[in-house]
């Protein structure tokens, strides 16, 4: 059997990731490069023109015209926390990296919070990593079947029975056949077949 190369991929590893983003500093900028890639826009008039001014242990962006004043996380998945970024990228690192899911009390030992605190913020990633699968629209050549889910213990075989969930699997792929992108939609009932 050959070698799967998705699974083979190359990722980042663990020193790599804590090279690039190990510090504040890394993760701060990390932040403004993916806010900001063209430079700062006001959020509110998006003049580019701004100063930076100190509130406490916190950086704020200044709009020269209007004078609205933002944060680095305002408006982000990080606002409001006081968690330090380095723990956030972490978690992100941790949720996106894990096979089969991390659980909330492993990614609470991990980054070394509190069980509430690593609950939330996986469940935070999470959200996020749904909305944009949620608006990736499928393209080129599609495949689609159905398939359940579950009822391995019901003893009851076929695609109806108790502890099954039915969906919809659209894969798309490219010409040659290798696949790109799933979205699975769950189906309330197909055992009557795909009409």
């Amino acid at each position: 059997m050959g070698m799967n190369r998705v699974q083979m991929q190359a990722g980042l590893s663990m020193p790599e990731f804590l090279k690039r983003y190990g510090t504040e500093a890394q993760c701060q900028a990390a932040v403004i490069g993916m806010r900001w890639s063209e430079g700062f826009r006001c959020p509110r008039c998006s003049d580019d023109r701004y100063v930076t001014v100190r509130a406490g242990r916190r950086q704020l962006w200044q709009c020269h015209r209007c004078r609205h004043q933002t944060s680095l996380i305002a408006g982000t998945i990080f606002e409001a926390t006081k968690l330090p970024l380095t723990k956030w990228f972490l978690a992100i690192y941790l949720v996106t990296q894990s096979k089969n899911a991390i659980s909330a009390l492993s990614l609470r030992r991990q980054i070394g919070v509190s069980y509430p605190t690593a609950w939330l913020v996986k469940h935070k990633l999470m959200e996020v990593m749904a909305e944009v699968e949620d608006d990736r629209q499928l393209d080129g050549r599609i495949e689609l079947d159905d398939a359940v889910l579950g009822g391995e213990r019901s003893g009851h075989r076929g695609i109806s029975g108790p502890n099954k969930v039915s969906f919809l699997a659209a894969v798309s792929t490219t010409d040659d056949g290798r696949p790109r992108y799933v979205k699975l939609t769950p189906l309330p009932n197909v055992s009557g077949g795909l009409r």
